[in-house]
């Protein structure tokens, strides 16, 4: 019984562990604005935020970023894409 116990325990974590690693393994770079939803055309509309950069589809997806971020930031990342991480000691 304790073998069984053991076991289960062992097999839970690693199934955890595996789901955990692969949702963070499967996003994809940021294509998508996600203010208004729009494609990234140009790298130069971007806001940084907490060592992450948000590009932007168009001038007024910045500001609207600004007034809530993490909630863009959550939205990106339902949509399976990750902002770029930036070196934020330069």
């Amino acid at each position: 019984m304790q073998t069984l116990k053991k076991y289960s325990f062992t097999s839970i974590f690693s199934i955890f562990l595996l789901l955990s690693v692969a949702g963070s393994a499967f996003a994809a770079a940021q294509t998508t604005c996600p203010v208004m939803g729009g494609t990234i055309v140009n790298k130069e509309l971007y806001a940084d935020y907490k060592g992450e950069r948000v590009y932007f589809c168009c001038a007024a997806c910045p500001s609207q970023f600004a007034k809530d971020p993490q909630k863009y930031i959550n939205k990106m990342k339902e949509m399976g894409q990750e902002p770029e991480k930036i070196d934020t000691n330069k």
